[in-house]
């Protein structure tokens, strides 16, 4: 279907501006342009429309399914849940970082009416590492941005963590630092069957100790002395010291671009991550 087919207001999004150009910590009032709950269907096809995703970040209409994801968020579309879930498998377009950096905040806009299908995904063996991270941090941002869904989405991440054996080390990497991110004290003693079994990869989420800090179970002054990784200073994503970016200040193109340090480690994690797989394929 054509980029005419969409009417307005909808239409305006298609026009409307280049995501990096923008103020990334405050999203544009897409509901000004007079965009309502009637106009969902639209947004959510204008989200996922293949013919809209461009390597050419120059052309405006490239930028129009961010413009439409963030819109859906502002409206709490509940109708958009699983549709945007088809978006978390375009980790090999030039969309990831947006889809990464995004969608979560869009589902914790959306709210606890997510949870049971981004659980739904987070389980699913059949979907690669970076998808089932992108519904994992999805419940993440539920939890921290509404309290009463906290103990809900823990014990979700807690359960595909008991899974150590077949999750791979990767994604047992993923689940340990959203549970660190979510203080999830209660989760200490499995965590710490997953690093005795050493099925979780200690350079993206640190070690064992690392960990125990994260959560406020030890100090850094009870730990004993050693070297870290220089490109990560400590390698648990929670540590408040971590300072490094995935992404340079002058990136623009299909880049998001600031964020919270939390949300830059993570990232981080990824692309190592990444980096690692794509060395595998070759």
């Amino acid at each position: 279907m054509s980029i005419e087919s969409y009417p307005p207001p909808v239409n305006q999004l298609l026009t409307y501006g280049n995501c990096a150009e923008m103020d990334f910590d405050n999203w544009p009032d897409y509901l000004e342009l007079g965009i309502a709950p009637t106009d969902i269907p639209n947004l959510i096809r204008m989200a996922t429309d293949n013919e809209l995703y461009r390597d050419d970040e120059d052309t405006l209409e490239s930028w129009a399914p961010i413009h439409a994801w963030r819109a859906l968020g502002q409206l709490r579309a509940e109708a958009g849940i699983e549709p945007l879930m088809g978006l978390f498998e375009k980790e090999e377009s030039n969309y990831w970082e947006w889809i990464a950096e995004e969608l979560p905040l869009v589902y914790s806009m959306i709210g606890q009416a997510a949870i049971p299908a981004l659980a739904a995904y987070l389980a699913d063996t059949s979907q690669a590492i970076f998808p089932r991270t992108t519904a994992l941090n999805c419940l993440e941002d539920i939890a921290i941005d509404h309290p009463e869904a906290h103990p809900e989405c823990v014990a979700i991440l807690t359960h595909q963590l008991e899974s150590f054996a077949e999750n791979g080390s990767e994604l047992n990497s993923f689940l340990i630092g959203s549970l660190v991110d979510l203080k999830a004290v209660e989760s200490a003693p499995l965590i710490e069957r997953v690093f005795a079994a050493d099925t979780v990869d200690r350079f993206l989420v640190g070690d064992w100790d690392d960990v125990q800090v994260g959560l406020g179970l030890k100090s850094l002054e009870e730990l004993p002395k050693k070297e870290f990784n220089q490109s990560f200073q400590r390698k648990g994503v929670s540590d408040p010291g971590f300072t490094g970016s995935s992404i340079s200040q002058e990136a623009k193109g299909f880049r998001p671009g600031k964020s919270d340090p939390k949300a830059k480690s993570k990232k981080k994690m990824s692309k190592e991550s990444r980096k690692k797989n794509q060395k595998k394929r070759k």
